[in-house]
Order: C-alpha cells, then sequence, then structure tokens
C-alpha cells in the first residue's frame, strides 16, 4: 500500500473523529465531541468526551484519543481532527487549555490540528498548527 496523502489522512481522521462523536456520553453538556489522531506509525486512534456529574472528572475526546494511542504504545502523534456540533457564533471549535497541553506533550508544534463543525450535514473544517493553539507549550525538554 502507498503511503497515504495529507488529504486522505485528513478525511479519514474526520470521518472517524465524526464517528466517535456518536459515542460520546454528554448527558449534562448535551456537546457531542470526537476526535481521531494520527501516529507516525500510520495508526488511528479515537476518543469522545466522558462528563460526569462531577465535572472536574469530565474527560475531553481529545485526550481520550491520545491516551488510547499512548496506552497502545505509540507515542508520536503526528495529526488530530476534532468533531463537534455547531455553536452560535463558533466557526470551529478548538480544543481546552488542557488538551492543548497533553497534545504538546505527544505532537511536533508543526502538527496539523483539523477542526470541524457540523450544522446539519455540512462539516466545515479549519486547520491550526498545534504551536498556533499553544504557542508557549509548557515542556521539560
Amino acid at each position: 500500500m502507498s503511503k497515504p496523502t495529507t488529504k486522505e489522512i485528513q478525511a479519514a481522521l474526520l470521518d472517524a473523529a465524526q464517528q466517535a462523536r456518536e459515542n460520546s456520553y454528554s448527558p449534562y453538556s448535551h456537546f457531542k465531541v470526537g476526535a481521531a489522531v494520527f501516529t507516525r506509525q500510520g495508526h488511528i486512534f479515537t476518543g469522545t468526551n466522558i462528563e460526569n456529574a462531577s465535572y472536574g472528572l469530565t474527560v475531553c475526546a481529545e485526550r481520550n484519543a491520545t491516551f488510547a494511542a499512548v496506552g497502545a504504545g505509540e507515542k508520536d502523534i503526528v495529526a488530530l481532527a476534532l468533531v463537534t456540533q455547531k455553536l452560535p457564533g463558533a466557526k470551529v471549535n478548538s480544543p481546552c487549555g488542557a488538551c492543548r497541553q497533553v497534545l504538546a506533550e505527544f505532537m511536533p508544534p508543526n502538527a496539523p490540528i483539523y477542526m470541524a463543525v457540523l450544522d446539519g450535514k455540512k462539516r466545515t473544517v479549519v486547520t491550526k498548527k498545534l504551536k498556533d493553539l499553544i504557542p508557549l507549550a509548557f515542556n521539560l525538554s
């Protein structure tokens, strides 16, 4: 099999994140989120947001996808896709600060973050680099 193109990876990640979003456990916010990460080894791992009545114990989709990859032994993540629903006035929704910091631990600064919102059947995507989302990431290396 030939190496996939960036467009193929982007489409596969967005589709995987959108599918993962369907498994969201969000009875409090009613805000479904799906994420998918692509590793240097060529694998996709997904995650969804899982809420808890004790709100501080809620875990975001991005961290769940990242932790699934790391738990499988793949610590070199090269791209992430995030799919959410449309909020009034927002073009897209980006990862929260905690997720950005976790991503900075496992992704290079130039890694693409594909952020998509669903508005009916339409999917709007904005791409940013991780370093644009967290320019001064805490890093011990």
